[in-house]
């Protein structure tokens, strides 16, 4: 009997798609099963401080940029709201401290690309097509793992930079992601040893770096103390000399109390990173018949590579097709390296989509914010759903007067709600918005059960079962087109971003109703009711 109804290819599509979910679900919906939004597991809020304050129009371009970045960053749900003219919360679900820091690199990173080519500007971001930018997929080269981030640019960006490459051949392109405006570089001796691992000596690593830093009038000069502070009074009298030329010092975090109170003295921003930061990533590139010294990676400055200009793209022919690469720390486990890249490129790839955020900001201590709904609202959801379900059931069965149509209709409503669920839960996010357009399509699922079942068992018996399910499936359809064409503005909308889920569930919903679920529940009742194919 049960063999009968899979033979029909539509009931046999639901199951395998039910079969495939639940796989899908077990191998990657995560700790909960499913990716659940924050009124449900609790989440991170990080605020954010605006340099300064700004107007209407200004803090409306800011939440896009930040919405569009972090959603491509991969952020399964984000809520990005505005706090008067100067503030900024950022909400995302709970997560692993190593994806709030990366979070929260994100939100920092100004967005500012430049590609700088003898210390003169070939790219910038404003040429950048950013429906062009992606991330690759790490690649594994014996003990190395590289990342890559390839775009493309418009066409008068490109003719600029064939100007500006031309005769540089063997030459870096030093491609920047927020490069310091009116800073210097603070260095211990120390790290600097260490930079010179790529087996250069110190003079010249210590060019390698100066041209790395070569811009123009901003120009990023470095000044190096000994770890015995023996020169301490010529660093003191550099700072105090160019107090009025330059901002900010980019120091490491254990710098010495001495030079730090110096520098406060002086009213100069100081922006501490790692040690591991500062140190340049220093390699012995080949070009043509001999060997220089290049820094490839600064990540203090925002230096994410230095690729080599082939002498055939320096000739005054105009390219649009460029990449930014790397490696992964060789000191990484290969999974830690793996993780790296993956995380490297699909960050800069982010930021680059989102462009470049209209105004500095400070990303403050991150929060732990409670479930505002938690376990208990999903057992009484659960409950409600049951209970809605089984008096929608018994009021079919009581009105048609045929027992056995509870059993279809309670499947093929499980079935679709479960779709949905695992759908959205895989590649996107349950939030509340989510549920209402879950609970919307139940009640669609439902009409359309209806009239495919006024049309079975009520119709004419002059009508055939193909006809009669034709015509239910004519109107469904009809529903289902004009419901997706009213879903579409919110799903594409950029202001209201909280009800794009509703937006999702209810198109995921209706397509996979019309098209699955409810062709599966008239192929059931067609085959129990009448010997005659449907």
């Amino acid at each position: 009997m049960f063999t009968d109804y899979l033979k029909d290819f539509r009931i046999s599509i639901l199951l395998v798609l039910i079969v495939a979910l639940i796989v899908l679900d077990l191998l990657f919906g995560g700790p909960h099963g499913l990716h659940l939004g924050v009124e449900f597991i609790g989440g991170t809020q990080v605020p954010v401080q605006l340099e300064h304050s700004v107007n209407p129009s200004t803090m409306s371009n800011l939440l896009t940029i930040l919405q569009e970045r972090l959603s491509t960053f991969g952020l399964k749900q984000i809520t990005v709201e505005g706090i008067g003219n100067s503030e900024v919360y950022v909400t995302i679900p709970s997560v692993s401290q190593s994806e709030v820091q990366s979070t929260i690199s994100v939100i920092e990173s100004q967005g500012v690309f430049q590609g700088i080519v003898n210390g003169k500007e070939a790219l910038n971001g404003s040429g950048l097509l950013s429906g062009s930018i992606g991330a690759a997929q790490p690649v594994v080269l014996g003990s190395n793992v590289s990342w890559a981030v390839s775009f493309f640019i418009t066409q008068p960006a490109a003719v600029r930079f064939s100007k500006v490459v031309f005769g540089q051949g063997n030459q870096p392109l030093y491609m920047f992601l927020d490069r310091p405006n009116n800073a210097m570089l603070l260095f211990n001796a120390s790290l600097f040893q260490s930079a010179t691992s790529a087996g250069a000596n110190q003079t010249g690593a210590l060019q390698a770096m100066q041209q790395a830093t070569n811009f123009g009038n901003n120009t990023i000069p470095i000044e190096i103390y000994n770890p015995d502070l023996s020169n301490i009074a010529s660093v003191e009298s550099f700072f105090a000399v160019n107090r009025g030329r330059y901002q900010s010092v980019i120091l490491p975090r254990n710098s010495p109390a001495g030079i730090v109170s110096n520098l406060t003295a002086l009213n100069y921003t100081l922006r501490y990173v790692t040690p591991q930061n500062l140190t340049p990533i220093i390699t012995a590139a080949i070009t043509g018949q001999s060997q220089q010294t290049i820094v490839d990676t600064w990540p203090a400055i925002g230096l994410l590579s230095a690729p080599i200009l082939n002498p055939g793209i320096t000739n005054g022919s105009v390219s649009q097709s460029y990449q930014i690469s790397g490696f992964a720390p060789q000191t990484l486990s290969r999974t830690a390296q793996l993780a790296y890249a993956n995380n490297q490129s699909t960050q800069i790839a982010s930021i680059l989509k989102g462009g470049a955020l209209p105004v500095h900001v400070i990303v403050g201590t991150p929060t732990t914010i409670p479930p505002t709904l938690g376990s208990h609202f999903e057992l009484i959801s659960v409950i409600a759903l049951i209970v809605a379900i089984a008096a929608v059931s018994v009021t079919v069965a009581v009105r048609y007067k045929k027992l056995f149509l509870v059993f279809p209709i309670v499947f093929t409503t499980m079935a679709e709600l479960f779709i949905i669920l695992s759908i959205i839960g895989l590649i996107g996010t349950i939030d509340l918005a989510a549920v209402a357009g879950m609970i919307a399509v139940i009640g669609t699922g439902v009409d359309a059960q209806i009239i495919i079942t006024d049309e079975v068992l009520i119709t004419g018996a002059e009508h055939t079962l193909k006809l009669k399910l034709s015509n239910a499936f004519f109107i469904i359809w009809a529903d289902a087109g004009l419901l997706v064409v009213a879903m579409l503005p919110l799903l594409f909308s950029t202001t209201l971003i909280t009800i794009i889920g509703f937006a999702e569930s209810t198109i995921l919903g209706v397509l996979f109703g019309a098209f699955v679920t409810r062709p599966a529940y008239g192929a059931i009742i067609s085959r129990h009711y009448s010997k005659q194919p449907a």
